[in-house]
C-alpha cells in the first residue's frame, strides 16, 4: 500500500507531464472534447481564478474550470465517463468522484488509489458510471485549502430513460471563508475543529451571492440542490407560494414525498426535488432556516401545466442480506485533546473512530484498515455518534442503506454514500461489500476528517 513515486508511476499510465505556457498557469478550460479518437470526452483544468464573490473586490480562487464552483459535468448511467484532467495550480492535487461506484484506482486519494497530480502534469480518469443522480467531484489532497478555495464542481449522471422532468436545474451551496472585501480568511481554526468546524462568512449559490434563478411557471421542475462546503449543514426549506416533493437523496431514488419543514443537507449531501413553480412573477425563498439563501422567481412559460413525474428508477445496487449480515460496531469520538500538535507539519488530533486517529501526512495509514470485509458478504455498521457535535459519514467506493436510527424514525431505507448522524445518535446501515479495494470512511466536515475523524476500510 505504501509505494514511492517512482513504484506508482509504472502502473499509472495516465499520469504525464505538460507543459504550463507563459506565466506558469492558463486560465481557461479546454472544454468538452469532440474529438472522437481523443480518448477522452472532457478536459478539465484546475487553474487560478479570479471570481468576483463579493460585489466590487476579486477573490483568488482556484476552479476546475471557467466558473467556482467548478464546470458541470454530465452522463448518462450506464456509460464511461473518460476525463483528462490537467492541474495549472501551483500545489499538487486530484479528482475524487464524490459517491460514484467506481474501481479504486479512479477514486482520487493519493497514496491509496494514485499520486498525486503534480503541478504541470496530467492524469486520465475513465470508469463507467453505473448510477444515476446528483453527485460532485473534488481534490482529496489538502482539502481544507482546496475545497476552501473553490476546487469543488457539479456531476450529474443522467437516467438511461427519459424521467418525465421536462425542467431541471443544479444549485450548487457553497460556503465561504472571505472577509468584506472578499480576501481570504483561515480555512480551519483549531478551537472551530474541535466543535462543528470552521465555517465561512458568505454563501453563494453556483458562486453568487442573493441569487436568482429563474424557473417556468406552472411547470414541475427538478432541483438539484448540492452542499459542496467545508462544513455547513444547511436547514434547507422553501418559503412561497410553491409545492415540493423529495424524488432523491445523495444520488439515490426514495418514494416521492412532501417536503417537511426543513431538511438537513450537511457537507457533500445532496437531495432532489420537484418544485411547482407558481404563477409568473411569485417568487420562492431558498431558505437556510431562517435565511434567505436565494430566490427561485417564476417566468412565463408557453408550455401546458405538467403533472408529477413518477418515481425515478432505482439504481443498480445490491440489496444486503440483513438476516445474515455481519455486524460491526464503529464509535465516532472526539479525542479529548485541543492542544496544537508541537510539530508544525502535523495537523491537531481532536478527533478518533474505534480509538484510532487518523493521520492525513502519514501516507502509510490505509495499510491499516479499521475493517476487513469479505467481498460479497453482506455487513450492518452501528455508527454510534459519541459528541455533541453532528458528522456527515461518507464511505467510498459502495453505497449503503440507512435501516435504523434512535433519533428518526426510518418508514423507508433508503440508499445512500453519506449519512448526517446527529450528536448522540446511533444509526444502522447496511451494505454489500462488493468493491474490491481500501476505500475512505469519513466524516465529511473537512476539519473534522484532517484532525483525525478518517479510517480505511479494505474489502478483499
Amino acid at each position: 500500500m505504501s509505494f514511492t513515486r517512482r513504484q506508482m508511476l509504472k502502473g499509472l499510465t495516465g499520469l504525464v507531464v505538460v507543459g504550463l505556457g507563459a506565466g506558469g498557469a492558463v486560465r481557461y478550460w479546454l472544454g468538452k472534447v469532440e474529438d472522437d479518437n481523443a480518448g477522452h470526452d472532457y478536459e478539465l483544468i484546475a487553474a487560478p481564478l479570479d471570481v468576483e464573490l463579493v460585489p466590487g473586490f476579486k477573490t483568488e480562487a482556484w476552479a476546475f474550470g471557467p466558473s467556482a464552483p467548478g464546470t458541470e459535468l454530465r452522463v448518462r448511467q450506464g456509460t464511461w465517463l473518460r476525463v483528462r484532467f490537467i492541474n495549472h495550480l501551483p500545489v499538487e492535487t486530484t479528482i475524487h468522484w464524490h459517491g460514484i461506484r467506481l474501481p479504486l484506482e479512479m477514486d482520487g486519494v493519493p497514496y491509496v488509489s494514485q499520486l498525486p497530480v503534480k503541478p504541470g502534469e496530467y492524469f486520465d480518469y475513465k470508469f463507467r458510471v453505473p448510477d444515476a443522480g446528483s453527485y460532485w467531484y473534488h481534490p482529496h489532497v489538502s482539502s481544507s485549502e482546496e475545497l476552501g478555495r473553490g476546487l469543488v464542481g457539479p456531476l450529474i449522471v443522467e437516467e438511461r430513460e427519459p424521467t418525465g422532468f421536462q425542467h431541471e436545474r443544479t444549485l450548487s451551496l457553497k460556503n465561504w471563508h472571505v472577509d468584506e472585501q472578499g480576501a481570504w480568511l483561515p480555512f480551519s481554526i483549531p478551537r472551530e475543529a474541535a466543535r462543528n468546524g470552521t465555517a465561512g462568512r458568505l454563501i453563494t449559490i453556483n458562486g453568487q451571492a442573493d441569487s436568482v434563478t429563474e424557473l417556468p411557471a406552472g411547470q414541475v421542475v427538478r432541483v438539484r440542490l448540492l452542499n459542496l462546503d467545508n462544513t455547513w449543514t444547511y436547514r434547507l426549506n422553501l418559503k412561497g407560494n410553491c409545492e415540493a416533493k423529495i424524488y432523491a437523496l445523495d444520488g439515490n431514488p426514495v418514494t416521492p414525498r412532501p417536503l417537511e419543514d426543513e431538511y438537513w443537507l450537511g457537507p457533500g449531501m445532496r437531495i432532489c426535488l420537484a418544485i411547482r413553480i407558481p404563477e409568473a412573477g411569485e417568487e420562492i425563498s431558498l431558505r437556510d432556516g431562517f435565511v434567505r439563501l436565494g430566490t427561485l422567481r417564476s417566468v412565463p412559460s408557453n408550455d401546458a401545466a405538467g403533472g408529477w413525474p413518477p418515481a425515478l428508477p432505482p439504481n443498480p445496487i445490491a440489496e444486503p442480506d440483513l438476516e445474515n449480515a455481519e455486524k460491526l460496531n464503529f464509535n465516532f469520538e472526539w479525542a479529548a485533546s485541543v492542544s496544537v500538535t508541537p510539530d508544525p507539519d502535523k495537523p491537531s488530533s481532536m478527533w478518533q473512530i474505534n480509538g484510532q486517529a487518523w493521520d492525513i501526512t502519514d501516507k502509510t495509514c490505509a495499510d491499516r484498515p479499521i475493517a476487513t470485509l469479505k467481498k460479497g458478504k453482506s455487513y450492518i455498521f452501528e455508527l454510534k455518534n459519541m459528541t455533541q457535535y453532528q458528522h456527515p459519514i461518507h464511505l467510498h467506493g459502495m453505497s449503503f442503506k440507512v435501516i435504523a436510527s434512535n433519533r428518526h424514525d426510518i418508514k423507508e431505507p433508503w440508499f445512500t454514500d453519506t449519512y448526517l448522524l446527529g450528536k448522540n445518535e446511533r444509526a444502522q446501515v447496511a451494505l454489500v461489500a462488493d468493491n474490491p479495494g481500501t476505500w475512505m470512511f469519513h466524516c465529511h466536515v473537512i476539519d473534522h476528517m484532517e484532525t483525525g475523524l478518517m479510517a480505511a476500510i479494505a474489502v478483499v
